[in-house]
């Protein structure tokens, strides 16, 4: 009888390795999805010396290949478990959950095509990284494709100022205010269930107009995305509320000037607009359901999180 020995032992191992190199496939395949987004913002945020046919692009394209697989292949070990972990949890949501492959798939997509279309794409994996409370279920509700949201929110162009002229390069902000407008002169605040939190869809609180911040959140950003602005929601200690893009300060100067003395003059009068402005020194307009005009008071000012859908 032969007796195993380290030697016998380690011969097996390298034979199972050679006929077996899946470890070495899936990290090539991690490094491939984890080099494209980080292509992306590397690409948008480079100066671009316009080497013909795009080469400075392939070789950097290549070089980041290289050092994220090189260092995940140092680490191998530690990632296989990982993913295996990973896979199992994935395994059970899928089986118990709400949460699966096709969930990874879409969330993957979705960030590549927002990235995409993002001069800062690094904010989308910023923001997808910030913690935000129910993130994943506030963003499937936020139905801005859905038709009864587009419908709500075309009409609500059509009943307030439809007839603002002198202000076309500012039109998508006029006409996001409609949304506001119609959406907040509505807006009854209603408790979610005791020790729970529900969490209504857009075309759910279009029913009745009511619900929790969140609720009221989830509708004004979806109303306001499907007639192209950028809304995003806030999260603070206990309470989440929407905001629009404006742009610039000087932006935001005629932003002003339309809700004091046009849009909102009543309402506004006498009162200023509150507003943040990101890193980026863009500013961001409050739209909260307490506000009377778009601007209006914040309920609480503090930032834990921001979610951007841009």
């Amino acid at each position: 009888m032969i007796q195993p020995n380290k030697t016998n032992f380690q011969a097996l191992k390298t034979k199972f390795q050679l006929k077996k190199p899946w470890d070495s496939v899936v990290i090539l395949v991690l490094s491939v999805l984890i080099t494209i987004p980080l292509f992306i913002i590397f690409h948008e945020n480079l100066i671009n010396p316009n080497w013909y046919f795009n080469c400075d692009r392939i070789v950097l394209f290549i070089v980041l290949l290289a050092v994220i697989h090189y260092t995940l292949y140092s680490l191998r070990t530690i990632i296989i478990i990982c993913i295996v972990l990973y896979l199992l949890v994935l395994i059970y949501s899928s089986l118990f959950g709400n949460f699966n492959f096709n969930s990874v798939f879409d969330d993957y997509n979705s960030m590549l095509y927002s990235m995409n279309n993002n001069p800062y794409p690094q904010d989308i994996i910023i923001a997808k990284l910030l913690p935000f409370p129910n993130k994943s279920q506030i963003i499937k509700a936020i139905e801005y494709e859905n038709p009864k949201v587009r419908n709500f929110a075309v009409y609500a162009t059509t009943k307030h100022f439809k007839n603002i002229r002198g202000y076309s390069e500012y039109r998508n902000i006029i006409q996001c205010f409609a949304v506001f407008k119609e959406v907040n002169s509505r807006w009854n605040y209603v408790n979610d269930p005791k020790d729970h939190d529900y969490i209504a869809t857009a075309s759910e609180s279009l029913l009745y107009f009511s619900g929790d911040c969140d609720d009221h959140s989830i509708l004004m950003a979806a109303t306001i995305k499907s007639i192209g602005g950028t809304p995003r929601l806030i999260h603070t200690k206990g309470h989440i509320y929407p905001e629009i893009w404006i742009g610039s300060m000087k932006d935001l100067e005629k932003v002003n000037y339309l809700i004091k003395n046009i849009l909102f003059a009543q309402e506004s009068y006498k009162k200023q607009l509150n507003y943040h402005i990101d890193e980026r020194g863009q500013v961001w307009l409050n739209l909260d359901y307490t506000a009377k005009y778009p601007g209006g008071p914040f309920l609480s000012e503090e930032i834990l999180g921001a979610l951007t859908l841009d």
